[in-house]
């Protein structure tokens, strides 16, 4: 009986542990999910809404992004990238790795580890997880450049505030394709956040802002900041160069 009580007793406080930080992790969630979490609107396809997209571009001076060359930045102060857009080639830093991915053909990608190069089995994987910060971190600078890409939709949004809106969702492509994003622009026509509905966020329309815009060396503009929650998302050490 001595036995028996004394496992309870260890399940009991086990037990008490789980809840005691699972509780308020899922009050938590319960709680965002109730405030922020919103249906994908509907929003109406055609000239309208290419002309927003245009709006924005023109505010972002896309003439300028086109023409630059060479990009250079930072995301978290943790992956480090230099894309080299002309020759569709990007040097991706993390840790002790550098891959140097080939985004036309990854399979021509080359691995170093401690600045030896690697051709292992996991050869692979480290591309395919350079591929993924990637398209995740370039896709927190470039974004707004994307919108005319190939199987990219866009809709014209009327907000609840009957401010014009711009739904963008991205058919094909990507690590994640589906996903859609309902970009807000400020008196100028320059974005200043959008809300996502992603796969990766169980929360949809979360809303990150895009903000402390900078303008490079080729012209092209990039923001240096995403607040999403209580989070920031800092973009430094960004260079863009027309060669």
């Amino acid at each position: 009986m001595a036995k028996k009580s004394k496992t309870k007793r260890i399940l009991k406080i086990i037990g008490g542990i789980i809840i005691f930080f699972t509780l308020p992790s899922l009050l938590l969630f319960g709680f965002m999910y109730l405030k922020y979490n919103e249906g994908l609107p509907e929003g109406k396809q055609g000239p309208e809404a290419d002309l927003l997209a245009s709006q924005m571009l023109e505010a972002l001076n896309e003439t300028a992004y086109l023409n630059t060359d060479y990009l250079e930045w930072t995301f978290k102060g943790r992956h480090h990238y230099k894309w080299y857009k002309s020759e569709n080639t990007c040097e991706v830093y993390w840790d002790n790795f550098i891959v140097i991915l080939d985004l036309e053909n990854h399979d021509n990608s080359n691995v170093f580890v401690a600045e030896q190069e690697y051709n292992g089995v996991e050869k692979h994987d480290y591309i395919h997880k350079a591929e993924a910060y990637f398209n995740n971190d370039s896709f927190w600078l470039v974004a707004p450049y994307k919108v005319f890409d190939e199987d990219v939709e866009r809709r014209l949004v009327k907000t609840e505030d009957k401010t014009d809106a711009l739904l963008v969702t991205y058919i094909s492509g990507g690590t994640t394709p589906g996903d859609s994003y309902l970009w807000h622009f400020d008196d100028s026509g320059k974005p200043k956040s959008y809300q996502m509905w992603v796969d990766i966020i169980p929360i949809d329309g979360l809303e990150a802002t895009w903000e402390k815009w900078t303008i490079t060396e080729s012209g092209a503009q990039f923001p240096t900041f995403h607040k999403l929650l209580f989070f920031g998302l800092e973009l430094s050490n960004i260079k863009a160069i027309k060669l």
